[in-house]
C-alpha cells in the first residue's frame, strides 16, 4: 500500500456540497492499494503510522506519535497514488488495485487505526471528493510498504 501523509491542524473532506469526513489536529492520509496487498499490508501500514513520531512533544521537537497526542486520522482513497508517469505525458493507474479489492482494503485499513485507538473519519471509496487542509508544518511523508 502506498500513503502520503500530512500532519494537519484541521482538514476535511467534502461531497456533493456536504461534509462527510472533518477532524482537527491529527493526519490527513491519501492511501492507495497495489495488487499485492492483502488484510496484513493494510495493518502493518496502519500500525506504522501509528507510530511515527510526527508530533511536537514540549520541546517542539517531532518525538510524539498520533496516538500519544490523540489526535485523529481523515483516510481518503487515492488511486492516483499508483501512477506510472515512465512513458508520455498521461499517467497511467494500472498498478492500482483493482477497485473491489481496493475498496476492502481501504476500509480494512482504517478499521485497523481504530483498532489502534486512533479515531477515524473517511472519504468515500470511488466518489469525487473535495479535500480541504490545513498542513502544520508543513510536514508531509511517502510510505510506500514495498520498501
Amino acid at each position: 500500500m502506498r500513503a502520503l501523509l500530512q500532519r494537519v491542524s484541521e482538514a476535511s473532506v467534502t461531497v456533493d456540497g456536504t461534509v462527510i469526513g472533518q477532524i482537527g489536529p491529527g493526519m490527513l492520509i491519501l492511501v492507495c492499494a497495489m495488487p499485492e496487498d492483502d488484510a496484513a499490508t493494510a495493518e502493518a501500514l496502519a500500525l506504522k503510522i501509528s507510530k511515527l513520531r510526527l508530533f511536537s512533544d514540549a520541546d517542539g521537537k517531532m518525538n510524539l506519535s498520533l496516538v500519544q497526542t490523540g489526535g485523529a486520522a481523515l483516510v481518503v482513497s487515492q488511486f492516483t497514488l499508483a501512477a506510472d508517469t515512465s512513458r508520455g505525458n498521461r499517467p497511467g493507474f494500472s498498478q492500482a488495485a483493482a477497485p473491489e479489492q481496493a475498496h476492502t482494503l481501504y476500509e480494512h485499513f482504517a478499521q485497523a487505526l481504530r483498532d489502534l485507538s486512533v479515531p477515524v473519519e473517511t472519504g468515500r471509496f470511488g466518489a469525487d471528493m473535495a479535500v480541504a487542509l490545513v498542513n502544520d508544518g508543513p510536514v508531509t511523508l511517502w510510505l510506500d510498504t514495498e520498501s
